[in-house]
């Protein structure tokens, strides 16, 4: 482990050392492949003998419709948000590191039940094993939205070393899957093609980022101007795009000046935990970031019930898919649906199971006989 995070620490050094320009944009891509691939090999369980795998997160159970994890410092007001929104006690004190374990509680809003993750706090390297920063990422990647709560006081640096930590494991925050096509195949070597002008990536820089991980034969498309992080991404696969809000806490203790220039900045949600200012202001971001469709349901010749919404994700909101998350066995009994809301083109619609469903429809399944 020792020898990993040395290569790791010379390798950040000698990117640091580098000059950024074309002459050394192959050099620098050969060596953010190779530091990608050592991350990996640290976060990779170990393959002889007991003890814990090293990418092994808290052991919570996924329960609701959607899980949102908070991330932040130690003593920035995680534990305290998470007390005021689902009214679960986790410990909380003045002094740092007082949450030890990962803490969930269960928020219902707007029909839905979403769990919120307190993770413990992390420290600078925790990407790279220090702390229990570790687990606390492994845990981060399983939730569909990150809130990274932050100090009103110093929120700019603790943000960009928390970003620094989860970019490190592999997560992407508010961004898109690159839009790139990397296809291996047998024979015929690295073919590049691109439907754009390419300022960072050229054929060389693309060849050594392939030889780095063995792949000699490949057929690489861009579609945008990309960069070698991007082309190291997708070679990688074990990237995860999530979106993320930064909640800036403890908004008292600045002046009306400096909280109106934390209102202009994107994904920013201003909140004081302690005295409960905005905490509605985040539960909304947080619906709107977690994107999710309601579905009611309507038996025959009952009203629809509008008190227990079938939550969809808006990735996946067919008839389809409202039937597997109703019960699995739903699609073999399925004859076709009729549907009442905004997508349907008449009240109600008969539709078929690849019909596409907007949020507060109300969906009645008629079955075969």
């Amino acid at each position: 482990m020792s020898t990993i995070m040395q290569k790791i620490k010379e390798i950040e050094d000698e990117m640091a050392r580098t000059q950024k320009n074309k002459a050394t944009a192959h050099h620098l891509g050969l060596l953010k492949a190779k530091l990608a691939k050592l991350r990996r090999d640290l976060l990779a369980p170990p393959t002889k003998g007991g003890g814990a795998a090293a990418g092994e997160g808290f052991d919570v159970t996924k329960s609701g419709d959607s899980r949102v994890g908070l991330v932040g410092f130690p003593s920035v007001g995680k534990s305290t948000l998470l007390n005021k929104l689902t009214g679960t006690f986790s410990e909380v004190a003045s002094y740092e590191f007082t949450t030890l374990t990962c803490i969930p509680g269960v928020i219902t809003y707007r029909g839905a039940k979403i769990q919120l993750l307190d993770l413990p706090g992390i420290i600078e390297g925790a990407k790279d094993g220090k702390g229990r920063g570790r687990q606390v990422i492994s845990t981060a990647r399983t939730c569909n939205c990150i809130i990274i709560v932050l100090d009103a006081i110093k929120p700019i640096t603790h943000k960009r070393l928390i970003e620094k930590e989860l970019e490190g494991f592999g997560i992407r925050l508010n961004k898109e899957p690159p839009n790139l096509t990397f296809r291996k195949k047998d024979k015929g070597g690295i073919n590049l093609t691109s439907t754009v002008t390419c300022t960072h990536l050229d054929l060389d820089t693309v060849k050594a980022i392939c030889s780095e991980y063995r792949m000699h034969n490949a057929d690489i498309t861009l579609r945008y101007d990309a960069t070698a992080d991007d082309l190291i991404d997708v070679i990688e696969g074990s990237r995860i795009y999530m979106p993320c809000i930064y909640a800036v806490n403890k908004i008292d203790q600045i002046t009306l000046e400096e909280l109106e220039i934390l209102d202009r900045l994107p994904h920013y949600c201003p909140v004081s935990a302690h005295l409960e200012w905005n905490l509605d202001g985040l539960l909304d971001k947080i619906w709107e970031y977690l994107d999710l469709t309601r579905i009611y349901t309507k038996p025959k010749a009952m009203n629809p019930d509008y008190d227990d919404p079938v939550i969809l994700s808006s990735k996946k909101r067919t008839v389809e898919d409202f039937c597997i998350r109703i019960h699995k066995d739903m699609l073999k009994q399925f004859k076709y649906a009729l549907v009442w809301g905004s997508s349907a083109k008449h009240k109600p619609q008969r539709v078929g199971r690849e019909h596409e469903l907007e949020d507060e429809d109300v969906v009645q399944i008629v079955k075969k006989i």
